[in-house]
């Protein structure tokens, strides 16, 4: 067997390898997407159908006719909304002083910021409802919203100091020759180059704001305050289950987080990769 033909044969197993390992990726999508399109009684019918044979959008409308369920999705925006844009501004600021200034117990806090991210959330669950209780948040944007921001903010200062950094100096100093200030040169010229990592932060920051469930569970307590997540738990009921709206507010659910990955998907593999090799 010829060289030529191995590299053919072994082109097309790895080809085959990755067609068959989507499938199998693919597969729970297209059954909770098919699922979601059928009557609650036929979700479980033997043998299984991918395709529905009583095709219907009954839940689809009744999430959509629903304004508590409308809600749910209306809290969720606002929130990992709110999350994104703040932890996008307060981490352009201190991975600016970061990456830009030496100043007191800068190693420390670096230390720090690394260390919370080794702390598991589920261990600071009861603490922080105690403090959300105490600040009089409970059930409130504000609390999720500070929560939230606990958990995206390290990752994102770590992220932007480590593409700042890979920045030359020069553009500053060519900032400040022309009588600008560091102001300046953040907002004028660091910013707009260092776009792929605001994206790459940004839809990090916006998918744990938008999938987290333990937090928004504990920290709410009226339907009108639930995001997505819970709201999906929430079609579980004591005697029966609503199978077919838990799949379609699935659905509903999955597409703002494919909607960000197919426009920004350039952005995000090149903020992802930035920083990773030290000039």
């Amino acid at each position: 067997m010829s060289r030529r033909t191995r590299s053919t044969l072994a082109r097309i197993g790895l080809i085959a390898a990755l067609v068959i390992g989507a499938g199998y990726a693919a597969l729970p999508v297209l059954w909770m997407l098919s699922s979601s399109f059928k009557p609650n009684t036929d979700i479980f019918a033997y043998p299984p159908q991918l395709i529905p044979q009583n095709f219907t959008w009954d839940a689809y409308a009744a999430i959509f006719t629903d304004p508590t369920k409308v809600r749910f999705f209306l809290n969720s925006y606002f929130v990992s909304l709110s999350v994104t844009v703040l932890t996008l501004l307060v981490a352009v600021l201190a991975a600016f002083a970061f990456s830009r200034f030496d100043f007191p117990f800068k190693k420390v806090l670096n230390v720090v910021i690394v260390s919370v991210q080794a702390v598991p959330p589920i261990t600071l669950l009861i603490p922080y409802f105690g403090l959300i209780v105490f600040l009089g948040v409970y059930n409130t944007y504000q609390g999720l919203i500070l929560t939230y921001l606990v958990f995206t903010l390290p990752y994102a200062i770590i992220m932007m100091t480590g593409y700042f950094n890979t920045l030359p100096r020069e553009l500053d100093e060519a900032v400040k020759v022309d009588g600008g200030s560091s102001w300046t040169a953040l907002w004028r010229i660091l910013v707009p180059v260092s776009v792929p990592g605001l994206v790459s932060v940004g839809i990090y920051t916006f998918m744990i704001a938008w999938n987290e469930y333990l937090f928004a569970l504990t920290l709410t307590k009226t339907p009108e305050m639930r995001t997505v997540p819970i709201g999906i738990q929430l079609l579980m009921g004591q005697h029966s289950y609503e199978w077919n709206q838990m799949m379609s507010m699935s659905i509903l659910g999955c597409i703002p987080i494919l909607l960000l990955f197919l426009f920004f998907q350039r952005y995000f593999i090149g903020g992802m990769t930035a920083g990773a090799v030290k000039n």
